[in-house]
């Protein structure tokens, strides 16, 4: 079975139109996104129709659950005092700017997925299998992964939060995580479509990274409210 992943599309629409034909192109069985719709960048509801009208299944991130529930902050982390002014003024926005339809559909996203296949268990999730806010970046220890899979009860789990892509096999344990399709933070500004192939002796990956039109939404985060902090980061990838 190949799957195709799209990890935390942040309001970003022309990354997740060149992310999905990315995943066509590939020949995929299933496409799933992993939540976080809006956020950062403008187009939160066109994400969230764009998704709708393709009939793509997913989970319920923490910043889906954060605006869809009113909540007062998006359970982010911050690295110091700008970035969480900076994230607070997003998410002020954003829950102001999505309609209550997408509100709706945020709402009615499941917490995790869950398949067979291959005589494997697949589980997919926004951060981990406990939390959906918790960052599970690749050097957790390994006694960290392993407690993860134990929670999970699966053999590959695929999930982002982070925004920056691995893949790790442990104990014929196969952890994924798919990266991010509209704000990427690993330098490289292109979008990321995660490509799994999972067959009975495990599973395969490939981060496919394309180009799109990274100047139209940095000119819409530009000419939207949003703090122009954003735009910048878009930029660099990070």
């Amino acid at each position: 079975m190949r799957v195709g992943i799209l990890g935390d599309i942040h309001g970003n629409i022309e990354a997740l139109k060149v992310a999905y034909e990315v995943a066509l192109e590939e020949k995929v069985d299933k496409i799933y996104h992993l939540g976080d719709l809006g956020g950062y960048a403008p187009f939160v509801n066109e994400v969230v129709e764009f998704l709708m009208e393709n009939k793509i299944e997913g989970v319920q991130g923490n910043y889906d659950e954060s605006v869809a529930y009113n909540r007062k902050h998006c359970g982010c982390k911050y690295d110091n005092p700008i970035q969480a002014e900076m994230a607070h003024l997003s998410f002020e926005w954003t829950e102001k700017h999505t309609t209550e339809s997408s509100k709706q559909y945020m709402k009615s996203l499941p917490f995790s997925i869950e398949f067979q296949t291959e005589g494997k268990k697949v589980k997919l999730y926004h951060a981990t299998p406990i939390k959906n806010n918790l960052y599970w970046y690749e050097d957790r220890p390994e006694k960290f992964f392993l407690l993860m899979a134990d929670k999970a009860g699966a053999d590959i789990m695929i999930y982002g939060h982070t925004h920056i892509p691995y893949f790790k096999e442990i104990n014929g344990k196969y952890f994924i995580n798919a990266g991010s399709v509209g704000k990427p933070k690993d330098g490289d500004t292109r979008t990321c479509t995660c490509i799994v192939e999972i067959n009975s002796s495990g599973a395969k990956v490939r981060f496919i990274r394309k180009e799109y039109d990274i100047d139209k939404v940095v000119n819409a985060i530009l000419e939207s409210s949003l703090p122009h902090y954003f735009a910048e980061k878009l930029s660099l990838g990070r």
